[in-house]
Order: structure tokens, then sequence, then C-alpha cells
């Protein structure tokens, strides 16, 4: 496992990061205990939650996932080696404001976020998706006093387009705030809208860049190449969130060119998750990959894609899958 500077900052993490969103919901504790036990053994030492997970859960369930992860850490006498990384802008409650990005519920939510996960500082603490009824200076000032007080070590964001995050830069500069150090979008073969300006934004102001959506919620492990049907427990399968993957990627367009992709690297004895796994993390200015998992046996799997170096041949096979495709008409990001 190797590791790579978080953008600009002195912080390095894991080229994969663990994606905990599972956790309390397609996987029960235990399970995510193993599925950590699993990331910790690989040597993935970056984590990934958020107070909102698990996704797909029961109302009420908000924080479910924190509390679990939170425990483990706890158990495993793990917080000094994991860099961790959750998020706030969810809805938690019944009460007005209880959600977004305002000073109140950043702070108010980073509290809740720490006592959930038995710790008295979070390393990345970050905005799940831009609150277009918060200004953007309130947002930054916010995330600023958390890194004064030591409550948070660096901020970041999630879903944030260009412009969006462009402003968020700008308002620290001028304010002499914390910035956004790293930004998480959703990027893999399938989907590759964040080429066009989010990328190129990131590499010129030294901003991370974690992936996630790496295997396209499963579709590119080539699952579903075989057996067209949506099942309960799998990602697209999921109450509320299901429906948001299958509009993402279930449809004949990419059925076609996982077909395509799948032909292809089967003979040549290479497994297509390892594939798009490795695909992501060799292109330019991706900081680290977040994997999920609802068993410790597929994380393990998915793994054997860190470390593979695909050819020229095989890099442009992966890259006339986006070509290949339909374009989205609506380019807004939705937060998974």
């Amino acid at each position: 496992m190797q590791t790579r500077r978080m953008g600009r900052t002195g912080l390095r993490v894991s080229e994969v990061c663990l994606g905990t969103m599972t956790f309390g919901n397609q996987a029960n504790e235990q399970t995510s205990f193993g599925i950590m036990d699993a990331a910790d053994e690989a040597g993935v030492y970056f984590f990934d939650t958020a107070d909102a997970y698990p996704l797909g859960g029961e109302p009420g369930s908000q924080g479910r996932t924190e509390e679990i992860v939170g425990k483990w850490l706890e158990d495993r006498g793990a917080r000094h080696r994991v860099i961790l990384a959750t998020k706030c802008f969810g809805t938690m409650s019944d009460l007005p404001n209880d959600r977004g990005l305002s000073r109140k519920h950043i702070i108010d939510a980073c509290d809740a976020s720490l006592r959930r996960l038995r710790t008295d500082y979070i390393d990345l603490y970050q905005a799940h998706q831009f609150d277009a009824d918060t200004p953007i200076e309130e947002t930054m000032r916010a995330f600023d006093t958390l890194v004064q007080a030591g409550k948070v070590r660096y901020a970041g964001c999630s879903n944030y387009p260009a412009w969006r995050l462009g402003e968020a830069l700008w308002t620290s500069e001028r304010g002499n705030l914390a910035r956004y150090e790293c930004v998480q979008p959703r990027y893999n073969i399938l989907f590759r809208m964040i080429e066009d300006e989010l990328l190129p934004l990131c590499r010129e102001h030294g901003v991370g860049v974690i992936a996630y959506n790496p295997l396209a919620g499963g579709m590119l492990t080539g699952r579903y190449r075989t057996e067209r049907e949506v099942r309960q427990g799998t990602r697209f399968g999921l109450s509320g969130a299901g429906e948001m993957y299958q509009k993402r990627y279930w449809n004949d367009a990419v059925f076609e060119q996982v077909e395509r992709l799948g032909d292809y690297f089967e003979a040549r004895g290479k497994s297509l998750a390892h594939v798009a796994l490795a695909w992501v993390l060799a292109q330019e200015g991706i900081t680290s990959a977040i994997l999920g998992a609802s068993t410790p046996e597929q994380l393990r799997e998915s793994l054997g894609g860190v470390g593979l170096v695909l050819d020229e041949e095989e890099i442009k096979m992966c890259n006339d899958a986006w070509y290949n495709l339909p374009k989205e008409r609506d380019p807004s990001i939705a937060r998974r």
C-alpha cells in the first residue's frame, strides 16, 4: 500500500481510503469490525465516514456508522494510526438547524461526531455537499474556528463543483481562514466529468482529490454482466439510495460498456474491479480512492487492484468507455 501527500499539505494518506457508509445497514457491527480489521491489515489507514451514514438506513439511524467506527478505534487502540475523516451537512433530526453548513450546525455537528467517534479531534472534517442557503464566508469561518480550536486538523469538502470550490478557496484566502485542502468527487471509468474543470482547478491550487465510487457502486466489478437484476442489500437495491445509483449506472449503455470491458480484461486474465481501481489511482491529481465493502472478503478482493499497472492498450480500452457513453444532461453532483 503506497501513501500519497494530500494536496499541498504535509499529510500523507494511504492511496486507498476505507469507505464506511455500509456500516450499520449493509454490514452489522461485527461485520464492520471485520472490514476495518481487513483494511488495517492491508495498510489502509485512511478511513472516511459521515454523520448522516449509514447509506440507505432507516430514519433515525444517522450517526450509527460513526458509532461503530468509534467503537472499533477504541477497542483496537487504533486512533493514533488512523487518519480519520468525517463529514457534516446531512439532516440529523427534525430540528430546523440540524442540517446544512451554518456556523451553528457545523460546530454542533462536529461536537456530536467527536462524541460518536470517541475521539477529541478529527483529522479531516468535510462539508458533505455545498449549502446554497448559507454564505460561504460563514461556512469557512466555522471550519476555521474548529481548526483553531484543535478539534479539526484539516478541512475539506465533498460533491462541490469547480466553481463552488473556487469560491470557497477565494473566500479563505481573502479572510486568511482555513481552506478546503481536499475535495471528494465521484470519479470512475464510467463517470469522468470532473476532468473538465474540477481536476485542473485542484492541480493548480494544490487541493487533494479523494475519489469515491471508483467501482461505480459495484457496476465495475462485473457482477451484473450476466444477471441484470437489482438485488436487495446491494448498492442498487438500498432504500432511497438505490434509486440514485440506478439513475447513475443502471442503463443499457453502461451495461454495454461493462460487457465490453469485462470480455477484454477477462481474456487478459485481469479482474475488471482491479482494473477499475488501478485506472482511478493512475490518473493525475488523484490522492486516494475510496473503497467500501459489505464484507471483509469483498474488501480484500477489491484491494487486489492496488499496484496493478495498466499498459497503453488497456488504458485506451478503459478511456473509450467514457467516450462511448451518452453524457448526462444535468452535470450537478448528487451526494452519495
